[in-house]
């Protein structure tokens, strides 16, 4: 997991709860980890995709993921890629995870939550109602499955069969084209 300031790395798993006390409470460097997890690394630099994983989760800035950075992964035995931000993999990277068969969720689609919260959030301002942290929390949920299944049977219906990429761009297409369509457009 890392930060501006660097990475952690721990063996055991990283300790959410405390990265959360760290980052949210004391609002400090992710290196402070090391401090009370002591068996986990801290490097005060780039975050380094050498780090064998299954699953990687670039959701820091644009384009931090390089095609070195991908082939390093898939060495690695990373199985599957998730962007949970603003397009965090090059167009490069994206091919070599596609081209070995790696399961990539591109940012259109996983990255979706923060466009559906934002949604969330202007609904209820507009019927003035607040909803408990687990209401947005179950609406977000049945948002996201319903943007997996859309983007899988539209990359099956296409033979796109696990191209998330590929599904997500045809579910977008068909939507904004039946939008267009019932507002007679075309």
């Amino acid at each position: 997991m890392s930060d501006t300031s660097g990475f952690i790395y721990d063996k055991n798993g990283i300790n959410i709860d405390l990265v959360k006390d760290i980052k949210e409470n004391k609002h400090q460097s992710i290196g402070e980890y090391i401090k009370v997890c002591p068996k986990a690394q801290y490097y005060p630099a780039r975050f380094d995709w050498n780090i064998p994983c299954d699953v990687a989760l670039p959701c820091a800035t644009q384009n931090e993921l390089t095609e070195k950075d991908s082939l390093n992964l898939i060495r690695g035995g990373v199985i599957a890629v998730g962007e949970g931000a603003n397009m965090p993999c090059t167009p490069e990277a994206i091919d070599a995870f596609l081209a070995n068969n790696i399961l990539f969720a591109p940012a259109k689609a996983a990255n979706a939550g923060g466009v559906a919260i934002s949604a969330i959030e202007m609904s209820q301002n507009s019927i003035r109602q607040n909803y408990s942290f687990e209401e947005v929390d179950n609406k977000l949920k049945d948002i996201m499955v319903n943007i997996f299944k859309k983007i899988s049977l539209a990359g099956e219906e296409y033979n796109f069969k696990k191209n998330y990429l590929a599904g997500a761009n045809i579910a977008g297409f068909i939507k904004v084209a039946d939008a267009m369509i019932s507002q007679g457009v075309i």
